[in-house]
């Protein structure tokens, strides 16, 4: 009997079976596929230096959730192959290497990362299948345009953003998706394992909170029903661009995130789902927005292939002389929605409760704390990190260096106006009181003003500031007139 031609499939960030060049390659290549999920536990501990301080899980509750659904939708949708998902806990570089040895596989085949923590994993393991003789394969899946097919180098790439979408929307093309495998052999003396729970994994466990906006659930499954909901159901796709910076409800936005961080949908099945919209319903600035929303995306994993751990410097890629403050009190009241400011503090409760926000959000609350509380942006983006259902380390860290005018931005020291920002995104003060119910009976007169009612307004409105609702922790009086907030 001639030898078995093994190849390990390691799954990292591309939960799914569409569009997978790992996956595809790997059944074009192999008699029997063994696919691996490692839950590393680095994943799971307290956020690293200069961030110790904070005791953060890198890895939160509700992100941590997300994932292990969308492990098990993975080893469903394996197991109607006739494969499973293998899943360990512990290290991958020892995990797959030990798996490659004992079964003598041919090749490891995986999707590469962009950023230090996940290449480090690559090379560990790289170095270790070098000593048994398995090859290492590589496949790029993660962005709308494979970096192979950018018109330049990535050492070339532009520094602003306009002139990287319009040479890629020039020159560039969307190469074709990868069909899904009719059948995938798996060696049936391998034991797939349990999937962890949240407690193993040592994370303390939270509700899901009803108020989300959605309820994310974790999968390719999930992710394809909500774009099936979205383009074709909703039909909301055609008003994409008008309603994007919504606050309140499902369909403002699309919500693909989730599923984009974890790969769970790829950019180029949701790209041929616009052109194919755009064929049978309506060609327009909402159907190029989404996709230019993509090319933003792209274009953060590949800066951070450029710069490297300049993204995760204070000074970012622009290497900006600059020392934000470790104030851990003000930094609190920020991460709980504490901050005496309405806008900021609903738009922080929202992600605290349900692990999303707004991008409109996003923007003014990391602009209100490096620019208004003058805290290290890092712990911010460190704080976002364990809470976002939808974090990569590329496009949160690209985009808090923009906000903190340290990264891809143009305009010099931008700064978000979060008062007129609050007025002119949420005019009736609607979301406020979604998120800060306390604030209910304030007319949207005054319902994105920083509190400092007299006993009088605070009696009537059943408010007491300090108590019922948090005393401003800046020097408002003094805020205002720096800033000109009032108009």
């Amino acid at each position: 009997m001639s030898k078995k031609n093994i190849i390990i499939l390691w799954f990292r960030n591309d939960l799914r079976l569409r569009d997978n060049e790992a996956l595809y390659q790997a059944t074009q290549n192999a008699d029997y596929i063994l696919p691996i999920y490692c839950l590393d536990p680095r994943q799971f501990k307290s956020t690293n230096a200069p961030f110790s301080e904070l005791n953060m899980p890198k890895t939160g509750a509700l992100r941590a959730k997300f994932l292990l659904e969308s492990l098990q939708d993975l080893r469903f949708s394996l197991r109607d192959l006739g494969s499973d998902l293998i899943i360990r806990t512990g290290k991958p570089e020892e995990i797959i290497f030990a798996l490659a040895k004992y079964h003598q596989v041919k090749a490891v085949y995986f999707h590469e990362e962009a950023t230090a923590e996940e290449i480090e994993v690559e090379e560990r393991l790289e170095q270790n299948l070098a000593h048994i003789g398995v090859d290492f394969e590589p496949f790029w899946g993660s962005t709308l345009y494979h970096f192979d097919d950018l018109p330049q180098s990535i050492d070339e790439l532009p520094d602003m953003f306009t002139n990287f979408r319009k040479q890629i929307e020039k020159k560039g093309k969307v190469r074709p998706l990868f069909p899904i495998p009719e059948k995938i052999a798996l060696l049936p003396e391998v034991s797939a394992g349990e999937l962890p729970t949240l407690q193993q994994l040592g994370v303390e466990e939270k509700a899901t909170n009803n108020r989300s906006v959605l309820a994310f659930k974790g999968g390719e499954t999930a992710a394809l029903l909500r774009l099936k909901h979205y383009f074709w159901e909703g039909d909301y796709l055609q008003f994409y661009k008008e309603t994007r910076n919504g606050l309140l409800g499902a369909d403002y936005s699309s919500k693909f995130s989730p599923w984009l961080s974890n790969g769970c949908l790829s950019a180029r099945y949701i790209y041929e789902e616009v052109k194919k919209y755009e064929e049978h319903r309506i060609k327009n600035d909402s159907t190029y927005w989404m996709v230019f929303e993509l090319l933003w995306r792209d274009y953060f994993r590949f800066i951070a292939m450029k710069y490297g751990n300049d993204i995760f410097k204070t000074g970012g890629i622009k290497q900006i002389s600059q020392q934000g403050q470790h104030d851990a009190i003000r930094f609190k009241k920020w991460c709980q929605g504490q901050t005496g400011i309405p806008f900021v503090d609903a738009n922080m409760r929202e992600l605290t409760a349900t692990g999303f926000m707004s991008n409109r959000g996003r923007q003014n609350v990391a602009s209100f704390l490096a620019k208004d509380l003058n805290i290290d942006w890092r712990w911010g983006a460190a704080y976002f990190e364990s809470k976002l259902l939808d974090y990569d380390p590329c496009s949160n860290y690209g985009n808090w260096n923009y906000v903190a005018g340290i990264g891809n931005d143009p305009r010099e020291n931008r700064y978000f106006n979060v008062l007129v920002q609050a007025k002119r995104y949420d005019p009736k003060g609607k979301y406020v009181k979604f998120w800060c119910p306390e604030l209910k009976r304030l007319p949207s007169t005054r319902i994105h003003e920083p509190y400092l009612l007299n006993e009088t307004e605070q009696k009537y409105l059943g408010v007491q500031i300090g108590q019922n609702y948090p005393a401003p922790c800046l020097d408002i009086q003094h805020w205002k007139a720096r800033r000109k907030f009032v108009k």
